[in-house]
């Protein structure tokens, strides 16, 4: 499944909620619930992602020309968010990854209803994986 094929899947599974934002948090609170989990020897300060409020720690390796991600937070509703990064984007190529447009985000209106600091942590998220998605696809053009 293409990442623009999951984002419209996640829209439709956000639209079923209308405008009810605690029926959509309580859906982003299961989703953390199903998190991919980051292996215990990778929960290390280096791996904690800079600018998010709560701790969110985030792994990435290269398997079959995939980057694949694994990740964990102390906060419900992060754990959450990182969740559904990890649905859209893991699993994919460097460049798919890198290219993502990742409209989703506006589409289910979550910047305009997480807090501030949320806000700001889920941009970090995105760009410490797409900074992880840009450091395979150079060194893959280095062999």
């Amino acid at each position: 499944m293409s990442i623009e094929e999951i984002e419209n899947e996640i829209v439709e599974e956000f639209e079923l909620f209308g405008d009810d934002w605690e029926g959509k948090y309580e859906h982003l609170i299961d989703l953390g619930k199903h998190l991919p989990l980051i292996d215990k020897q990778y929960k290390t300060d280096d791996r904690l992602i800079i600018g998010c409020q709560s701790k969110v720690w985030l792994h990435s390796e290269l398997k079959d020309e995939k980057v694949v991600f694994t990740a964990d937070s102390d906060a419900i509703i992060t754990k959450g968010i990182v969740a559904l990064m990890i649905r859209v984007i893991s699993g994919h190529t460097a460049d798919e990854i890198i290219n993502a447009q990742l409209k989703f985000i506006n589409k289910v209106g979550l910047i305009e209803h997480l807090s501030p600091t949320r806000s700001n942590g889920l941009v970090s998220m995105i760009k410490q994986m797409k900074l992880d998605a840009l450091a395979y696809k150079q060194l893959k053009n280095l062999n």
